[in-house]
């Protein structure tokens, strides 16, 4: 790099972050670590009837979840701040002043009333509806007297008449738009607050930015700040304009599609290796068919060459599978830890466990998250651990519970069971292992009925490891109950005239 990487992401505070957003604040950030660089967080809050200063601090706390960094901002200062807009106002008022006496830009008068009947009369006529530049000549006197009447002026970029602006992309190469198509545009607005592709150019330049790395739905903005900068006489950054990212039918992404705030993602229990890893493959590839990345391959691999011209496809399905390959690779102490509140908060846990309950504990969600996707299942899937089952499987009872033989394997199976020991997985597989050969049936015939009778549910982890965890007593107790509720359920067909269907499958 012929000048030192910076890169920034420069959100305005208007809502909680997304996936977009992260996918951005990625890239920059592989950008800046691949290049020894610095990442800078800067805030575009100059928009008073959007901007929320209390969405600022989510967003850093959303980030900082994620295990990202910056190296300047409005919370960790820097040589280049402030790092907020509203707080760098005389900046770019000595900028539009420059402009302003170097005859660059010019003061406009024009009401909204008479910006729009322009617009209407442009379309009409087939022109483009662009500003026609009637401010642009005015006299000291005129403006005087346009003052006296209460008009407040915007203040406009003076834009050649005709010519191509080419930005030089490092992602879709040299894109050209031609000037007719923007007129004079407002760079400040008549509360004397500045528009965003003036005070975007006006950071990026005075905070030194050497890249600006952002989604391609930013494109049509770069043209307009090419001529921000060629009016100031400055240099502009290089520009990368990543992919859009799509829903799998290729419109925009929304929430129906599954792109909720990252701190939803948290709360259903995404974590955060998973999610930057799944983002990341959004529009960029490594170089291989490789699917799961750390961060430090990431930075290794990360390169502006490598990332597609083409839409993103965001699949949510896909990234909880992701999560769930992170989850299962996860230190498990640190899963448990981060089950604890939610099976509190589902009501299966009174208080963090101790001692034995705390081994088992751990034995339970590591046998149980090999199934699952995110902590929120992991939750759904452990509950039949900690409370009594509410009901069973209605596949599994017509598959497991219907056939003539399942109450005397399950009373088989109980008294199998009220034998073991000692109580573990070898001991108890070695037992029911033994009650099939001796009953002469296949295992499955003493593993299905059993796993809906302990769990009420078909699939789980090992039926050894579910059996051994729920407990001897609670599993007799569940077997005895599964039987009952066997013979209630066909008395209660027997009692129904022919071609009604059975009762309820519940407990």
């Amino acid at each position: 790099m012929s000048q030192p990487v910076r890169v920034r992401y420069a959100p305005s505070p208007t809502g909680y972050l997304h996936i977009g957003g992260v996918r951005t604040i990625l890239f920059n950030w592989l950008f800046a670590r691949k290049h020894g660089g610095r990442f800078v967080l800067r805030f575009e809050d100059t928009d008073p009837e959007r901007s929320r200063d209390e969405l600022i601090e989510p967003m850093l706390e959303s980030i900082r979840w994620l295990g990202l960094d910056w190296d300047e901002g409005p919370d960790v200062g820097g040589p280049y701040g402030p790092y907020r807009q509203s707080q760098r106002l005389d900046l770019y008022r000595q900028e539009l002043d420059r402009l302003l006496a170097e005859g660059k830009a010019y003061y406009c008068y024009c009401t909204p009333e008479e910006l729009n009947a322009e617009r209407e009369a442009a379309r009409a006529a087939g022109r483009p509806a662009v500003y026609s530049g009637r401010c642009r000549h005015l006299t000291e006197a005129q403006r005087r007297e346009l003052e006296a009447e209460g008009r407040r002026p915007a203040v406009r970029l003076r834009v050649p008449d005709q010519g191509l602006v080419t930005v030089r992309d490092l992602v879709k190469g040299e894109v050209a738009f031609d000037v007719a198509q923007f007129g004079d545009f407002i760079i400040a607005r008549a509360d004397g607050m500045p528009v965003y592709n003036f005070a975007v150019v006006v950071d990026d330049h005075h905070m030194a930015i050497s890249h600006v790395i952002r989604g391609d739905e930013h494109l049509s903005n770069t043209p307009k700040q090419l001529l921000v900068y060629q009016a100031l006489g400055w240099e502009p950054p290089q520009f990368a304009h990543v992919p859009m990212i799509l829903a799998p039918d290729r419109s925009k992404l929304s929430k129906r599609h599954g792109a909720v705030a990252v701190d939803e993602y948290r709360r259903q229990g995404f974590l955060p290796e998973a999610i930057l890893n799944y983002v990341a493959l959004l529009g960029w590839s490594p170089g291989d068919d490789r699917e799961i990345l750390s961060l430090d391959e990431m930075i290794q691999l990360f390169d502006l060459d490598r990332v597609s011209h083409t839409a993103a496809i965001y699949d949510v399905e896909k990234m909880a599978w992701m999560n769930g390959h992170y989850l299962r690779e996860a230190d498990l102490d640190r899963v448990v830890e981060l089950a604890l509140p939610r099976l509190q908060a589902a009501g299966l846990l009174d208080a963090p466990p101790q001692g034995e309950e705390r081994r088992r504990l751990r034995a339970i969600l590591d046998a149980v998250r090999q199934r699952v996707r995110t902590l929120d299942e992991l939750v759904e899937a452990s509950r039949y651990f900690f409370t009594d089952v509410e009901g069973y499987d209605e596949a599994g009872v017509r598959k497991h519970f219907d056939r003539d033989d399942a109450i005397p394997i399950l009373e088989a199976v109980a008294e199998t069971l009220a034998r073991v020991e000692p109580w573990t997985q070898a001991a108890i597989e070695q037992a029911l292992r033994g009650l099939a050969e001796r009953l002469g049936v296949g295992t499955g015939r003493i593993f299905h009925p059993t796993r809906l009778a302990v769990s009420g549910r078909t699939v789980g982890p090992g039926v050894f490891d579910v059996i051994c965890w729920v407990g001897r007593e609670r599993c007799l107790e569940r077997i005895r109950r599964a039987i009952g509720w066997i013979r209630q359920r066909r008395a209660a067909r027997a009692a129904q005239p022919a071609g009604r269907p059975g009762g309820p499958v519940g407990s």
